[in-house]
């Protein structure tokens, strides 16, 4: 006998499933879940979307396999949590990924469910975030669950350079659950919850005989200061949606719009005469770059992105006037500021990054060229240094580039100069702008000079007077047009926000072809 529906009936019915979904893995499951540290997929959401926010989308979804216990196995939601709210009041989609249901595998409907609000991001054009936490895809359903896999893939690559795309790691995962945020712009590690690899040590070990702890193998220390995947680490789950939230608070929603702009009060003709203590005119003398830049933007603006990778560039996210800039900048203080194999991938990224999203790029230049050795050679630093020539030629948004003092041989281009598409060449009195260091010019071109006079040293050091007067300097680049300012330091900050005004309307040219081929 068929008992009547009724709307009580249905509503209890709808309750007793949402409640299943909530539940996830169920309550021992979540408890020792959060004994390691951890928040749920849920608790995940609600920390980064604005209070009440949140929208779940396929809240029932559950896997359709029925091979190998899954009939008895399936769980509402099929271990991922599916939606979209409001980061700062702006639209956002995510998805997080529940370790408590089957290890948070991806699953024939687990993947589709990702693929649908990935989908839905993409078509409204705004920011998705996802929170990774799975062991990769499920082998209960073999080949079946490589759809969404696949799909998952396609749309990352599919929404490159037109949505923001964010990865927090929230715990251990490998396959699908890496390969997917290797292809989103960013990615924030939890330090000791979450890692990456493409396998554990238990099938490394097995294969190749090599004992390793999953810390050592895709840690975040391995992964932010190794490899530089990690653009960002965290402390806590908390913190890594904090970090979130407000790297979202510098980017636009999508390509066709500027960044947001959130003025801070702090006064755009600010002068700051601390910058000529900070930075020795004697160019053999080191500073910290970071101290340049806390002086220059915004107060309390900068944003660093992997600080802890190739430590001899610094790229990064402030606000100047209110609005957001790219900041790249050389680091005198590692490697004297050379470009290496390292930097040029780190610096090359985020360039290209700024420029799909409409954010302005300020170059701070002090670099006495790129690194030289065997090993960058062999390391291929031709091959890696021209990511960086390639991606400044490339961008078409707003690039300043200010020359505080070295700008030697080929770094000058690399640091985007004239000839680059440069839009506006700064420099500081104290710079130079050469081929080579004036001693080191000065023993090449009058080498047999020196050595056939009759005072070699006093007649070097007459040369080196002559030609670091005539040339290495800021003067005879702005006799030719290589420099547009020679500006005083102090007024750094209010000469780079009068250049940003100017440009900012800059018109970015329609694309005349399908698209280069940087040398990868």
């Amino acid at each position: 006998m068929t008992t009547a529906k009724t709307h009580q009936s249905e509503l209890e019915r709808l309750s007793s499933l949402e409640q299943r979904a909530e539940m996830g893995g169920g309550p021992e499951a979540i408890a020792r879940h959060r004994q390691r540290g951890k928040l749920t997929a849920r608790e995940r959401l609600d920390l980064l979307f604005d209070r009440a926010t949140f929208v779940e989308v396929n809240r029932l979804a559950e896997s359709q396999a029925v091979d190998f216990g899954m009939q008895v196995k399936k769980v509402p939601g099929d271990g991922v949590v599916t939606g979209f709210g409001t980061v700062d009041g702006r639209l956002v989609f995510a998805y997080a990924q529940d370790v408590t249901v089957l290890g948070g595998s991806v699953g024939t409907i687990h993947g589709e469910k990702i693929c649908r609000i990935m989908d839905e991001a993409l078509k409204v054009k705004a920011p998705l975030v996802a929170l990774n936490d799975s062991g990769g895809g499920r082998l209960h359903e073999g080949f079946f669950a490589s759809r969404g896999v696949a799909g998952m893939f396609f749309r990352n690559t599919a929404a490159s350079g037109v949505i923001p795309q964010i990865t927090g790691m929230m715990g251990s995962c490998a396959g699908v659950s890496v390969y997917s945020p290797a292809l989103t712009d960013f990615i924030v590690m939890v330090k000791g919850t979450s890692h990456m690899a493409i396998t554990g040590p238990g099938v490394i070990k097995s294969v190749t005989g090599e004992n390793v702890s999953i810390e050592d193998l895709g840690g975040a220390r391995v992964h932010s200061e190794v490899t530089g995947q990690a653009h960002f680490v965290a402390e806590s789950d908390a913190e890594c949606l904090r970090t979130i939230r407000r790297l979202l608070g510098y980017l636009p929603s999508n390509h066709a719009q500027a960044p947001p702009v959130n003025d801070g009060g702090d006064d755009p003709e600010r002068v700051d005469d601390s910058l000529e203590q900070i930075v020795p005119a004697n160019l053999k003398k080191s500073y910290d770059m970071h101290q340049v830049i806390e002086c220059i933007v915004d107060r309390q603006s900068f944003l660093e992105v992997l600080p802890r990778f190739a430590a001899n560039i610094i790229v990064g996210f402030a606000r100047m006037a209110g609005g957001t800039v790219g900041i790249v900048a050389n680091q005198p203080r590692i490697k004297a500021g050379c470009l290496d194999v390292d930097a040029s991938d780190k610096a090359a990224r985020f360039i290209r990054f700024c420029d799909c999203f409409n954010i302005p790029l300020i170059n701070l230049a002090d670099v006495p060229g790129y690194f030289p050795g065997v090993a960058q050679e062999q390391a291929g630093i031709i091959r890696h240094g021209a990511k960086m020539l390639y991606a400044y030629s490339e961008a078409t948004v707003p690039k300043i580039t200010l020359a505080l003092r070295k700008e030697y041989g080929g770094a000058v281009m690399g640091m985007c100069c004239v000839g680059m598409g440069v839009d506006m060449m700064l420099a500081w009195p104290i710079a130079q702008l050469v081929v080579l260091d004036t001693t080191a010019a000065v023993d090449l071109i009058f080498r047999k000079e020196i050595q056939s006079a009759e005072n070699p040293e006093d007649y070097r050091q007459q040369k080196i007077a002559e030609y670091d007067y005539k040339y290495s300097n800021p003067y005879h680049a702005a006799s030719n047009m290589l420099v547009d300012s020679v500006i005083r330091p102090r007024e750094t900050r209010l000469q780079l926000i009068r250049a940003l005004r100017m440009l900012k309307n800059k018109q970015r040219p329609a694309p005349t072809k399908r698209h280069g081929n940087i040398p990868l």
